[in-house]
């Protein structure tokens, strides 16, 4: 059985639909996780990461899992207890959910030095470990999807700065084979979109695939941050607008791991947008 947790994330759902279809048991959890979230056959339970003890019933004879790192909460996991559980429950691959910023901020408290952390925690686990480590989502553009369905206009800082970004599904399909197939054991992927893309061009792409205009603002940093507080810590905030405003080298760079895993280049930004559009119309 692979328990994963952060099922109802952006890659975790994929990922149980990913395992589900491949054939696998798959229990998934998060903390607020119902039938709804999980495809037909799916054991669901809640858990929380911050409560060790809670995911005790799930691990229980489980073989592998999926652990994600916890996101802006990262600094309250205890990794080290998380993975005693694990253990005790039988599990000898986990496949952990890191950050690219744990090598390129390794200075930043959010991405860096906790998500250090947790990865050392994982690496000296005595399982057998992969870890994958994304740069920005493309499903971070769900961020603009009220905006774009009420009055058509997008509004971002750093309009003409690009990432490559990655598609979740990817990301998820890498997890799937580190999960279920050998060879990917001491491990680290950094995994990322084929190609830089752009705030004012991911736009482009989003009202070419509505087929209707969509007005593009872009922001001051100052104004993205106030915009940004109100659902992220500051922390996290400066952090990210250093990477989305002044990437790094490394930011930049185009990874060639997900091809090198499934054996196909990694999806675009337009393949994101044609799959989800639904959700800005």
């Amino acid at each position: 059985m692979i328990v994963v947790t952060g099922a109802t994330g952006n890659v975790g759902r994929s990922l149980v639909r990913t395992l589900a279809a491949a054939g696998e048991r798959v229990t998934a959890t998060s903390r607020g996780i119902s039938d709804a979230d999980v495809p037909q056959g799916v054991r669901q339970q809640r858990a929380d990461l911050i409560d060790p003890e809670s995911l005790r019933p799930l691990l229980d004879g489980a073989g592998a899992l999926f652990l994600q790192s916890g996101g802006p909460s990262a600094h309250l996991l205890s990794p080290r207890d998380i993975l005693d559980v694990a253990k005790a429950g039988g599990v000898e691959r986990v496949v952990l959910l890191s950050s690219q910023g744990v090598a390129t901020r390794p200075q930043s408290g959010s991405h860096g030095e906790t998500g250090r952390a947790i990865e050392d925690a994982v690496r000296q686990s005595g399982m057998d470990w992969t870890i994958l480590r994304p740069g920005g989502f493309d499903s971070n553009t769900y961020a603009w999807a009220e905006s774009v369905r009420t009055r058509r206009e997008i509004a971002a800082p750093f309009a003409d700065v690009g990432l490559p970004t990655v598609d979740p599904d990817d990301i998820a399909e890498v997890g799937a084979k580190a999960l279920r197939e050998d060879g990917h054991t001491g491990r680290i992927y950094e995994l990322t979109g084929p190609a830089l893309s752009t705030p004012r061009g991911q736009a482009e792409v989003i009202a070419g695939t509505l087929g209707e205009p969509v007005r593009f603002v872009e922001q001051t940093r100052d104004e993205a941050a106030e915009q940004m507080l109100r659902f992220m810590p500051e922390p996290v905030v400066e952090t990210t607008l250093a990477i989305l405003g002044e990437p790094t080298p490394a930011e930049l760079r185009v990874s060639p791991d997900i091809e090198r895993v499934l054996g196909r280049s990694p999806r675009t930004f337009a393949d994101w947008a044609g799959r989800h559009i639904a959700a800005f119309r």
